[in-house]
């Protein structure tokens, strides 16, 4: 009796492992043409709104060309020594406290940067709190879609040393009959002040509404255990919410930070610069000179000293988010 074979069981089948992810080195020619296609209108765009005209500003800055913003005339570091030492409406430390332009775009950002914070962060704080929210922060998000212009008309009127008109004037005299109206504007010791708070209260509700959506991602299971510890609803917002709200907080210090150097249109509508020179900035004076003046070279070193005060600020930021990308 003759025996079948015994069939052999079949090997078991290995699954393939699983493929490792390519580095860049290993990316076939074709992707990467590819892939450069599908950039390219954005490099494209880049380069031509904003790598060129950069290049050309900063060319433009060692030439004292005039209103055809040629370069026909080279003169070296020259615009950038008369700027720093040789015109006061920028730059004049000949007296104390300094003043000029410069100095004045050092006052906006620590009062514009700091007022729009504190006043932001309180009212996100306390719009998630209350019970209507959506009213209260359209509320308080109108003056931001709002153009500077409309901001400055409405802010003079309420500068307006006349009574009639003037509500900040109209309401002190309401409290002290004896108070006598004030320019605002009008005056060199109050006028950047005034400028300020005007700005502030046209950029609070941007601040709100982004630190509002943080405050909204911030854990409740966090907060209740704070809580549950004891902690006050001050500490808790000191110690816990603030430092979670570090990175939205930086984002916008730089989006305040931008604001505030290149700031024209307000100051264009409520002062033109003045009383004289006393309120000028960075950017009024850059248009003053290309434009008024007909000192486009002029004009160029000044957009070149406000490329290089954004630059350390931007590669700061760039550090901070890939640092936080890193320990997330």
């Amino acid at each position: 009796m003759s025996q079948q074979p015994l069939q052999q069981p079949l090997p078991a089948q290995v699954g393939k492992a699983p493929r490792e992810p390519r580095s860049f080195g290993d990316v076939r020619a074709g992707d990467r043409i590819q892939g450069l296609l599908f950039t390219l209108p954005a490099l494209i765009v880049l380069g031509l709104f904003l790598v060129y005209p950069a290049y050309y500003t900063i060319r433009l800055a060692f030439y004292g060309s005039d209103f055809r913003f040629n370069f026909t005339h080279y003169i070296g570091i020259d615009n950038f020594k008369e700027l720093l030492t040789d015109d006061p409406s920028f730059l004049d430390l000949s007296k104390w406290p300094p003043s000029g332009a410069l100095t004045n775009n050092l006052r906006w950002v620590i009062f514009y940067i700091s007022l729009s914070l504190v006043f932001g962060l309180g009212l996100a704080v306390l719009a998630v709190r209350v019970r209507y929210e959506r009213i209260v922060k359209a509320a308080v998000f109108v003056p931001m879609a709002i153009s500077a212009t409309a901001v400055g008309l409405i802010w003079l009127f309420v500068y307006s040393p006349d009574l009639n008109n003037g509500v900040l004037n109209a309401a002190i005299h309401a409290v002290d009959g004896g108070f006598h109206p004030i320019a605002w504007v009008g005056r060199p010791s109050t006028v950047n002040y005034a400028l300020i708070f005007a700005y502030v209260w046209a950029s609070t509700g941007f601040v709100m509404v982004v630190l509002s959506a943080a405050i909204k991602g911030i854990s409740t299971e966090v907060l209740e255990a704070a809580r549950v510890d004891g902690a006050t609803e001050w500490a808790i917002f000191r110690r816990v919410i603030v430092p979670m709200l570090s990175l939205p907080i930086a984002v916008v210090t730089m989006w305040l930070f931008i604001n505030v150097i290149k700031v024209f249109d307000i100051i264009y509508v409520m002062t033109g610069g003045g009383p004289g020179t006393s309120s000028r900035v960075i950017a009024y004076t850059m248009y003053e000179e290309t434009f008024a003046n007909n000192r486009a070279g002029y004009g160029a070193a000044v957009a070149g000293i406000m490329l290089i005060l954004m630059i350390p600020v931007m590669a700061l930021n760039v550090r901070r988010f890939r640092s936080e990308r890193v320990t997330n």
